[in-house]
C-alpha cells in the first residue's frame, strides 16, 4: 500500500523586490520619505520646527537613499540568485554601511556636537536604516504574498471553468452510448442531465453542501447505469458524515467517472464502484475503489514498485475505439490534485493504492461547516 501523500505546500517562494523596476523604486521613495515625515514630527516641539527637522533627516537620507537604490539596481542580477534571508542580510549590511559612510564623509555637516559621544549617534542612524530597510522589506514580502493570493485564487477560477467543460463532454458521451440503440431512454437521460448540468453550473463557489455533491454524482451514476445496464453498481456507503460539510465542487464525479470508464466499462462482467465517505477527528475522508484487472505489463511495473496512475486496457477492443469511447480522465483527476493544494494546502491529502485487482482514491479534507443562512 502506498503511504498517503500529503498535498504539498507550492507558495510561491519568497524573492527579494525587483531594484530594477521603477513601480518598486517609486514606492521605496514614497515610504522612505514618509517614514522621515513622521520622524520630524515625533522629534519637533512646534509646527514650524517639523520643517527644520525634515531638512536634517533630509541632508543624510537624500544621498544614503539614492546611492542604495543605484547600487541595489546594479547588484539586482546577483541579489536574485541569493536564498531571501541571505538576500536581506546583503542588503540591510549594504544600507548600513552607506549609511554610516556618508554620515563620516559628511564630518560635521552631520556631526555638530564638539563631545564625542561614544558613538551614539553612529549606532542610532545604523538603527533607523536597518529599521527602514526592513520595514520597506516587509512592505514589499507581504505585498508579494497578497499578489500571490490572488494568482491562486486566479487560478482557482481557471481550473472550476476548466472541469466543468470537461464534464459536460464525458456526460454527453453516456448519452451518446444509447441514443440510437434506446431513443425513449436517451429522451429521459437528455431531462435528467439537463438537471445535472443545473445543478453543477449554477455554484461558483469554491466549497458546496457534500449532501449536494452526492446527489450530484449519483445523477450521473444514473446515466452511466442507463448505457452500461447491470454492468455498473455502486455500493454507497456513508458513514456519520455531517450534513453540514463543505468540499470542492465536482471533486466525487471526476472520481466515479474515471471507476467507471477505467475500471468497470473494460470488464466484460463488470463490477462494484465502493464509495466510502466518512467523519473523524481528521476530517473528512473520501473513498472510491473500483475494480481492476491489470495487463502483463502493468503487474511487472506495479511489482517492480511504481505509482501507477493511468489504466491498460484489460479487453480487447480495438485501441482507436477505446481512445473514442473512453475519455483521458487524467486531466481531471490532475485538476482535483492541484485544486486541493489552492484551497487546503498541507491540511488535505491524497493517496492513491493501485492493487492487483482495484484501484482506490483516497482524499483526505479538513472539516469546514457550512455557515447557516
Amino acid at each position: 500500500m502506498n503511504s498517503p501523500r500529503s498535498i504539498k505546500q507550492n507558495a510561491g517562494p519568497d524573492t527579494l523586490p525587483n531594484f530594477r523596476n521603477l513601480g518598486i523604486m517609486l514606492r521605496i521613495l514614497l515610504i522612505s520619505n514618509g517614514l522621515a515625515i513622521l520622524q520630524a514630527i515625533m522629534l519637533a516641539n512646534t509646527w514650524a520646527d517639523v520643517i527644520q527637522r525634515m531638512l536634517e533627516i533630509t541632508m543624510l537620507l537624500a544621498p544614503v537613499l539614492l546611492t542604495s537604490l543605484l547600487l541595489l539596481w546594479i547588484a539586482q542580477p546577483w541579489l536574485t540568485r541569493l536564498p531571501y534571508w541571505q538576500g536581506v542580510s546583503v542588503t540591510m549590511t549594504l544600507v548600513v554601511a552607506l549609511t554610516l559612510a556618508i554620515y563620516e564623509l559628511g564630518g560635521d555637516l552631520y556631526s555638530q556636537d564638539e563631545v564625542p559621544k561614544y558613538y551614539f549617534t553612529e549606532a542610532r542612524y545604523a538603527l533607523l536604516s536597518v529599521t527602514v530597510c526592513g520595514i520597506l522589506l516587509l512592505y514589499f514580502r507581504l505585498r508579494a504574498k497578497m499578489l500571490t493570493r490572488a494568482l491562486h485564487e486566479a487560478r482557482l477560477q481557471v481550473l472550476r471553468a476548466r472541469i466543468r467543460p470537461h464534464f459536460l463532454f464525458n456526460t454527453i458521451n453516456a448519452v451518446l452510448g444509447i441514443v440510437r440503440a434506446r431513443p425513449k431512454q436517451a429522451e429521459t437521460a437528455l431531462e435528467d442531465m439537463a438537471d445535472l448540468f443545473r445543478m453543477a453550473m449554477t455554484d461558483a463557489r469554491d466549497l458546496v453542501p457534500l449532501h449536494r455533491e452526492i446527489k450530484l454524482s449519483k445523477q450521473y451514476i444514473a446515466l452511466e447505469q442507463m448505457r452500461i445496464g447491470e454492468r455498473l453498481k455502486v455500493d454507497w456507503q456513508i458513514r456519520d458524515v455531517p450534513e453540514s460539510a463543505l468540499i470542492p465542487p465536482l471533486l466525487l464525479q471526476p472520481l466515479l467517472e474515471n471507476a467507471v470508464y477505467h475500471g468497470i466499462e473494460p470488464l466484460t462482467q463488470g463490477g462494484v464502484i465502493k464509495v466510502v465517505l466518512g467523519y473523524d477527528d481528521d476530517g473528512i475522508r473520501i473513498s472510491v475503489e473500483n475494480p481492476h484487472v491489470a495487463s502483463t505489463a502493468t503487474k511487472d511495473r506495479q511489482n517492480e514498485g511504481e505509482s501507477l496512475k493511468v489504466y491498460e486496457p484489460a479487453d480487447s477492443t480495438p485501441q482507436h475505439i477505446l481512445n473514442k469511447r473512453r475519455p483521458n480522465n487524467k486531466m481531471a483527476l490532475l485538476n482535483i490534485r492541484e485544486r486541493l493544494d489552492l484551497l487546503f494546502d498541507a491540511e488535505a491529502s491524497y493517496q492513491v493504492e493501485n492493487g492487483d485487482n482495484y484501484y482506490r482514491v483516497e482524499i483526505n479534507l479538513p472539516y469546514i461547516k457550512e455557515r447557516p443562512s
